[in-house]
């Protein structure tokens, strides 16, 4: 489903800011997995995320969707196969534009691109029964501004957007640290929920260590740029953030200390 080989990513090369943001990262997903990614600030997470998306391209490696070579792929054309969530609401849809022409043009990222009306009565139908699976009343609300919505309405909704395409891979960038608790807690519910039902293959980078535990198959911490821990499935059940913290702080060498880690929920 998706292989990382070898990536390494190089920021001002050959300055005297030179910064080597990933090192050899070799990362391979199977169809289904959903794997919950933890690090320090700076430690290549949102820099891993962007070269999957194809938003910046490695220095080396290759990177490999479906069996399908992207390194070289430009975002636009690997967004077909990729949906992502960013952790700004305001991020990944079009607030002067209403709710159902939004979901029209996550639909297009499928499909052949024409002349043709962007929004039919078999496509308005379509919209209304994914939004009820939200449970917030959107599907009542299509020609709604989005710029109307709140923060955890608008998340929803580009939770919804960016998978009811059935991508091949799911980034998710912290798409819950910017809203309050409650609503965070309503996004990792349907972020779970929509996960399972459509057995997406998913990468969530997030700051919570609970979170992290608590949700997916798979984790992996990462520092420096490198995969520092991976804990499969038969491990990752008797995890506890106690044993995260002393599992890193092994491999490290060094306390972990990072103000924006959330260490429960």
């Amino acid at each position: 489903m998706l292989k990382m080989e070898q990536v390494s990513k190089f920021f001002n090369p050959n300055t005297a800011d030179e910064k080597l943001a990933l090192t050899h990262i070799h990362l391979h997903l199977n169809p289904g997995d959903f794997v919950t990614i933890i690090g320090s600030n700076g430690a290549g997470k949102s820099t891993l995320m962007n070269i999957i998306s194809g938003a910046i391209l490695p220095d080396i490696g290759n990177v490999i969707i479906d069996d399908r070579d992207v390194t070289s792929m430009p975002e636009h054309r690997r967004s077909r196969w990729i949906g992502r969530v960013f952790q700004d609401p305001m991020a990944g849809t079009a607030h002067a534009m209403t709710i159902e022409e939004n979901l029209a043009i996550a639909a297009a990222r499928i499909g052949r691109r024409g002349l043709g009306p962007g929004v039919n009565r078999h496509r308005r139908t379509w919209f209304k029964e994914q939004l009820a699976s939200l449970r917030l009343g959107l599907e009542d609300r299509l020609s709604a501004k989005v710029g109307l919505l709140s923060g955890g309405e608008r998340q929803a909704l580009s939770l919804l957007m960016a998978t009811f395409t059935n991508p091949s891979i799911l980034l998710l960038d912290e798409h819950t640290a910017a809203l309050d608790p409650a609503r965070a807690e309503l996004i990792t519910r349907l972020t779970e929920e929509i996960v399972r039902r459509s057995s997406l293959t998913t990468l969530m980078v997030t700051h919570n260590m609970e979170q992290a535990i608590r949700l997916g198959n798979r984790l992996i911490m990462m520092d420096k740029g490198r995969i520092v821990l991976d804990i499969a499935a038969a491990d990752k059940g008797s995890l506890t953030v106690e044993k995260l913290l002393r599992e890193f702080e092994r491999v490290r060498g060094e306390q972990f200390v990072d103000d924006r880690v959330v260490l429960g929920g």
